[in-house]
């Protein structure tokens, strides 16, 4: 078992949360964590672990802090 803290940004709040900690199985990646979340990779934006840049592929470890953002549009 795993704690992650797990951050929200834009979009990915609305009927989910702001930040919160939760338990996971491990091993755990990033990928397997959006899926948790419902979040599809392709809506991803940015991702950032421990305040870094961070591979969707990503295998995290307890403790970790992760940020997630959406792809940002406009024009």
């Amino acid at each position: 078992m795993i704690t992650l803290t797990v951050k929200l940004y834009a979009q990915f709040r609305i009927g989910r949360f702001k930040e919160e900690q939760r338990d996971f199985s491990a091993p755990l990646s990033s990928r397997q964590l959006l899926g948790e979340l419902g979040i599809a990779v392709d809506e991803l934006g940015v991702l950032m672990v421990n305040g870094r840049h961070a591979d969707v592929d990503m295998v995290l470890k307890d403790g970790d802090s992760v940020g997630i953002f959406p792809l940002v549009g406009g024009g």
